[in-house]
């Protein structure tokens, strides 16, 4: 980010990342969507994976828009969720929001929020203590553990959706949210683009992590009977479960 900084300053180069106010703007349109598809109907909790922290007040943003326009009477309440390898934010918050101190990230499978020196963490900071908001952390097996878990119903997240999804898990356990809360979690990418980190998981691959779920691959042959042997076998023993 000082890199970039220094670049756009001296040459004809857009800026575009979430220190460019445009693009928040954009983002908070998430926000009013949610609003939309819940009938006008505000959620109790948001839960937002964090990085550079720009999501966070761009949600914020668009609750608030809604709310001074008098289509929402209140604002939800917001979670940044981070990884435990980059969670400057959830220490400053874990410290009473004292004085901030940036940190060198550690290596995360959810890369795009391994960011140990957020450049919106001032606006992150007010947009949570406006919204009454907390911060909530995943270690790396959490959040493999909480991908793998959302990815057998069905979806196919990014690590850090799974990082969100673990806050949920977390907050939900320890009670902060109640059964009966209306909450949602936003999916910031698509698992397509995380292949490798899903192959290791469910082969067992990851160094000193136990991939509890993992549904290892099966190498089969590409013949129609090969194929069919596996298919049957796999189908009769989930019979054989039931």
């Amino acid at each position: 980010m000082h890199l970039i900084r220094e670049v756009t300053a001296e040459l004809p180069i857009y800026l575009a990342n979430s220190l460019n106010s445009l693009r928040l703007e954009g983002r908070k349109t998430a926000a009013i969507e949610i609003l939309q598809q819940f009938n006008w109907e505000v959620p109790d909790w948001v839960i937002v994976p964090g990085g550079n922290l720009g999501n966070i007040y761009a949600f914020y943003k668009g609750f608030n828009m809604c709310k001074e326009l008098g289509l929402v009477d209140r604002i939800p309440r917001l979670v940044c969720a981070q990884a435990a390898n980059a969670n400057p934010l959830y220490l400053h918050y874990k410290s009473g929001w004292t004085d901030f101190n940036p940190l060198k990230a550690d290596t995360t499978f959810a890369s795009a929020i391994q960011i140990g020196d957020p450049v919106s963490i001032d606006r992150d900071v007010y947009a949570l203590k406006k919204s009454n908001g907390i911060v909530e952390e995943a270690t790396e097996e959490e959040l493999m553990d909480a991908t793998a878990l959302a990815d057998s119903t069905g979806m196919f997240i990014c690590p850090h959706t799974g990082v969100a999804l673990t806050a949920l898990m977390k907050l939900r356990k320890s009670g902060v949210i109640e059964a009966n809360d209306r909450t949602v979690v936003v999916s910031t990418a698509h698992g397509l683009k995380f292949t490798q980190s899903k192959i290791d998981y469910h082969s067992k691959n990851i160094k000193e992590m136990a991939c509890r779920l993992a549904n290892p691959p099966v190498k089969v042959k590409a013949e129609f009977g090969s194929v069919m042997d596996v298919l049957k076998g796999y189908l009769k023993s989930n019979e054989s479960k039931r």
